[in-house]
Order: structure tokens, then sequence, then C-alpha cells
């Protein structure tokens, strides 16, 4: 059976970290988006609320309804709400990032109409990263347009295009353009939102802006897209799997559709049961990407199958219905596997199928 075993005293570590790196003052916000990382949505989320986390964080309005669903009650910020959603955001008590004009204006429509006021939402500025957001000289305007009794600026917020880098020119103009958004409401406002920029990298690398709150997804799983920054946090999920089979193949043999490897000399093959359809892609195959097996690390051969792939086991001492490490706390980390297919963590784990069983260990 796949397995991907969750450690949620890992979790707790991680939590601990971030928490340790910031002020007390400041809030913590925990990100749980894209099935909380590809691990398990609801419960990663109910133990972050258990552990004290301010807000909680999601992609998408389907993502808080299904926190709401599960009796999750805390604070939900929704980064990237559709506007064919407002519905469904506002059943839910939901809390939106607005980052554009015509969201703002259909947003206070639906709200009017059911005469709510007061109802919690942020505002996402593009500093530079040209993903979503307004502009920053749209301070002004944003002021006058959200100065309507339906509406509560909660926090003003920015994200960093590179904020695992430093130094970066980039990020230096992202941080100046945001300290002069928060300048201008501060000189506006008599009591202005809160404010927050950094991610989980920028938690580690850009410490003195983290103002008001920080939005940590990555590094609560024990990633921080640096290796003398994973040192400090624990990998949450471990990616097993049983051998299938085990062939004897002679020199020359092909294996693998297309004819992808052909073995150089005898040698012992075992098929594992995931495939791209469960997210290890076809680019960890061809000897790219290693699993560990006993101890010892065996090549992935030939191309990755849709259910299934081949790793070359050669004279390691195992059998068929033995367990299989991708990545793990104990072996390899999700972030070197992810390296070995020239990608990242967050693609690798966020892309983990749901055939997969996930098992929560305390």
């Amino acid at each position: 059976m796949n397995q991907l075993h969750l450690y949620l005293s890992h979790l707790e570590h991680n939590y601990t970290v971030i928490r340790n790196k910031i002020r007390p003052t400041t809030q913590l916000f925990g990100v749980v988006k894209a099935n909380a990382y590809g691990s398990a949505l609801a419960p990663i989320a109910k133990r972050l609320v258990e552990l004290g986390v301010d807000k909680l964080a999601v992609a998408s309005t389907e993502e808080g309804t299904q926190l709401r669903d599960y009796g999750i009650k805390t604070p939900i910020l929704v980064f990237y709400p559709q506007i064919e959603k407002i519905p469904e955001l506002l059943k839910a008590d939901l809390e939106p990032c607005v980052y554009s004009d015509h969201y703002l204006n259909q947003l206070a429509a639906a709200l009017n109409s059911k005469s709510i006021q007061n109802y919690p939402i942020h505002l996402k500025f593009n500093t530079g990263l040209n993903r979503i957001g307004f502009a920053p000289d749209a301070v002004e305007m944003l002021i006058q347009k959200t100065n309507q009794s339906c509406f509560k600026v909660e926090s003003i917020y920015s994200h960093l295009a590179a904020s695992e880098d430093r130094p970066s020119i980039l990020c230096d103009l992202q941080i100046e353009r945001f300290k002069q958004i928060k300048a201008t409401y501060e000189k506006v406002l008599t009591n202005p939102p809160y404010f927050h920029l950094l991610n989980s990298s920028g938690v580690f690398n850009y410490p003195e802006y983290e103002f008001d709150a920080v939005r940590c997804g990555i590094a609560l799983h024990g990633y921080a897209n640096k290796l003398e920054w994973d040192a400090l946090l624990k990998p949450v999920a471990a990616l097993k799997a049983q051998i299938t089979q085990i062939h004897s193949v002679k020199k020359g043999e092909a294996i693998g559709y297309n004819s992808g490897w052909v073995a150089p000399a005898e040698t012992r093959i075992a098929t594992l049961p995931l495939g791209h359809a469960d997210g290890i892609g076809r680019h960890f195959g061809n000897q790219k990407g290693t699993v560990v097996i006993k101890g010892q690390k065996a090549p992935i051969i030939g191309n990755v199958c849709m259910d299934m792939l081949m790793v070359e086991v050669g004279n390691i001492p195992c059998e068929e219905g033995d367990e299989v490490t991708f990545f793990g706390p104990m072996d390899q980390s999700a972030e070197e596997f992810a390296q070995q297919g020239n990608t990242i963590s967050y693609e690798l784990l966020t892309g983990l199928g749901p055939r997969i069983k996930r098992l929560l260990h305390p």
C-alpha cells in the first residue's frame, strides 16, 4: 500500500521554531492551501488551531468551506477568491483577500444587498511579483473605496518574489514600495489596518520586515528553501510504498515503455505501485530519482508509468512486500528527492495524488 505518513509532532516542532523567530505580538497565519501542501487539509488545520495559529489561509473558497464543514471556526483568509463564489464565501464567513477593483465592486454589491456591515477583508498589493494585486499608486483610491460601512479592512499585504534570495534587487524594491504603502495608510488613517509581507523564506531571510504578521506554509511542513534553514525544521511527511514484484533481468534486456532503460549487466528490478498519476512524474525516471530500500539508494530506471515505476535493486537484500521510502525525515528529504527531478518540494508535495493513503501520527 502507498502511504504518506504525517508526523504531527514535527508540525508542532516547526510551528514552535517559527513562533520563536517572530515577536510575541506578531500574528502567525498558517497557510494550508493545496490540501495543506499535499498532506491532509482538515487534520493539519485542526492541529495548527490547537497550537495557537492566529488565522488559517487557503487558496480558494472551496478549501475554506471544507474547513468550516470540518468544524473549524478560526478566521480563514482566502488568497484568490473568485467572483462567482462570493455567496459561498459569505455563507462560510471567510475573509477574502481583495486584489482587483472589479472584485472589490462585486463584493461591495453582494454585501450591500444583504445589508452586511464591517465584513473583514484583506487588500493585496502587487509590489513586483506581477501576479495579482492593486498597484502601489492605488492606495488613496482604495482608502476612499473601502471607506464603506460594508467593509472592515483587516490587513494590507504583499508577497515577495524571491524571499529566499538576499541580496535581491527585486525584493529590496518590493520592500520599499510596501513601506511607502504602509506610510500612506498611517498618514491618512487614524487606526490603520495591520500589515504583512513575509512568507516562510521571508521569516528566515528578512526578519526585520515581519511587520504585524507572517504567513507560513511550506516551513510548517519542514522546508524553507535553503538547507541551513531546513536543518532547523523537521519534515512532516514521509512517502512510502511496498515492492510489488522483483524481476531478474539479463544484460541487454529493456525495461519499461519505449525500452526506456537497457540493463548494462545482469541485475534485479523492483516494481513499485506509484506512477505519474500519483505525483511521481516522468521527470524522475531514467536514473534521475532514487528511492531508499534497506538503507540503500536504488535508482528509478526507464520511463515512469501511470501507475508504476521500476527501480534497480541489484544486490540490495530486499524482497517483494518490503518497504520503500521515496522521502521522509529519516532518509532523503522531499527537497532532496525533488531536486533529483529538477523540481521543488512545493511541486512534489502538492502533486501527491489521492490514491496515496494519508496516515496521521501523533
